[in-house]
């Protein structure tokens, strides 16, 4: 289970190596590593957009990144060592110190913090998966032993004293007594009023709900029913570091990623795709836009949704094989990633 994981780990993990190396670091450590720099790739970003970098800024940054992730690290991991490799991420900085566009850079530094917040998730699946490798039979010792403590026995029936079973008794002959001696008590005056006042009220509230339950539910039942939000004017929408224009729609994004794929950039096609398709989502409601935002906190928000999940999940996949460069792109590549877009969006 462990090395299909593993072997899942796209991004980061290339090669799994059975063995001991005494200087390889812990995954926790390579955890920490990555998401210290992905705050500071957050912070350089922020400065980019305000106006408020210097070269100070980007060469700092350049260093430490030189300094944490060499070309090649091992890591331990289930009693052997992963090796890891940083090529692209290394080609990244130095494209990032050489270009002077500050447009350019400022890209550079969001495909940075956008493949280190892959890394990050990739790496606390296995964690999660590691921990998830408890036997049942631990499971079921330990429950064992959370039920034998005292506040889970079952409490003792206390036996009524003499002096309570007395006072039992008195009160049913006083009961019975009165039971027998009572009369119909006389109906006020305005009783049948207010009755039926009580009762237009709860037929009032009940009928308010059940429009309310229609109101929330009909769009779920008849999805045709669903307005897509347009974009508010006056309101900037960043998305994976991509400024969307007000009134560009979901439409006007995928049609752009036609024609880049009609002119041979599959590459930039599926990422202006999937920039289309979450361009969609906010504007179903579905997902909410925000800066520093990364697709796999997009593919987070829509886990409740079971169907929606899957689909995206697929197309979040495809899109980070191609767009960090870990597979070339080619004709059918894009024709699998519009037939997944259109998918993903059907199941909304």
């Amino acid at each position: 289970m462990v090395a299909s994981l593993i072997r899942g780990v796209t991004l980061a993990i290339l090669v799994l190596c059975f063995g001991s190396d005494s200087l390889a670091a812990t995954i926790e450590e390579y955890k920490s590593k990555i998401d210290s720099t992905r705050k500071q790739a957050i912070e350089l970003e922020n400065k980019l957009r305000n106006d408020d970098s210097n070269e100070s800024d980007i060469r700092e940054f350049a260093v430490s990144i030189r300094r944490d992730f060499p070309s090649a690290e091992r890591i331990e991991w289930n009693g052997g060592t992963v090796e890891t490799t940083s090529g692209w991420l290394l080609d990244k900085i130095r494209e990032l110190e050489g270009g002077t566009d500050a447009k350019k850079r400022l890209l550079a530094v969001v495909e940075i913090r956008e493949y280190l917040s892959a890394i990050s998730f990739k790496l606390e699946e296995l964690r999660l998966a590691a921990t998830a490798e408890r036997t049942k039979d631990q499971d079921k010792q330990k429950l064992a032993e959370i039920l034998r403590r005292e506040e889970y026995q079952k409490p003792q029936e206390k036996q009524e004293s003499v002096v309570q079973e007395w006072l039992r008794r008195f009160m049913e002959w006083l009961e019975s007594i009165f039971s027998r001696s009572s009369e119909p008590a006389p109906a006020f005056s305005g009783l049948k009023a207010l009755t039926i006042l009580l009762q237009v009220l709860i037929y009032g509230g009940l009928l308010a709900m059940l429009g309310l339950l229609v109101y929330k539910i009909a769009p779920l039942l008849f999805p045709k029913l669903k307005r897509s939000r347009k974009p508010k004017k006056g309101k900037e929408r960043i998305i994976l570091g991509e400024q969307v224009s007000e009134d560009a729609t979901a439409k006007d994004l995928f049609a752009e990623a036609e024609r880049l794929a009609r002119e041979g950039n599959l590459r930039e096609a599926i990422r202006k795709g999937y920039v289309a398709l979450l361009c969609d989502l906010s504007d179903r409601k579905v997902i909410g836009l925000a800066r520093n935002k990364t697709n796999r906190d997009y593919l987070r928000d829509v886990r409740s949704r079971r169907d929606l999940h899957q689909r995206m999940r697929s197309v979040t996949d495809t899109f980070e094989r191609h767009w960090y460069g870990f597979q070339e792109s080619a004709d059918q590549d894009w024709a699998r990633f519009r037939e997944e877009y259109h998918e993903a969006i059907r199941s909304v």
